[in-house]
């Protein structure tokens, strides 16, 4: 497997550890660190293929309301990866309502950006390289 996918993944599980500690309505039950494994994995993937997907097709309405429905997305998303996480592997990690939902991902959202801007740094020096080295050719 890409390190890059691992760290991502490790990140997402720390980031629901965090929104699940700050928000009561997010329970999780089950064995130490599975169910955040199995939840992140999930959430990786529905924000991969489906997010992008709603996104598209409500992008009138989230130009309408100046990018907010696009955090409504983002909690619906959540509160359906963690639908899936019960239902399909019975691993415990409910959201109990839609506030609950939009908190966490929000929560989760914030964590994993500040995670994960150490790796925005270096993504963002190589392309000022490429940039340096173009104008300088």
């Amino acid at each position: 497997m890409n390190m890059k996918l691992i760290t991502r993944w490790l990140v997402i599980m720390l980031a629901l550890f965090v929104a699940q500690w700050l928000v009561p309505g997010i329970q999780v039950e089950g064995d130490g660190w599975i169910p955040y494994a199995i939840m992140a994995a999930i959430l990786a993937f529905l924000n991969a293929v489906l997010l992008p997907v709603l996104k598209a097709l409500s992008c009138g309405l989230i130009i309408l309301t100046l990018g907010l429905f696009g955090l409504v997305l983002n909690a619906l998303v959540f509160w359906f990866s963690a639908e899936l996480s019960t239902t399909l592997f019975s691993m415990g990690f409910t959201v109990r309502n839609f506030g609950s939902a939009l908190l966490g991902s929000i929560i989760v959202t914030i964590v994993t950006v500040l995670l994960s801007g150490r790796e925005n740094h270096e993504w963002n020096d190589r392309r000022k390289n490429r940039r340096d080295r173009s104008q300088a050719n």
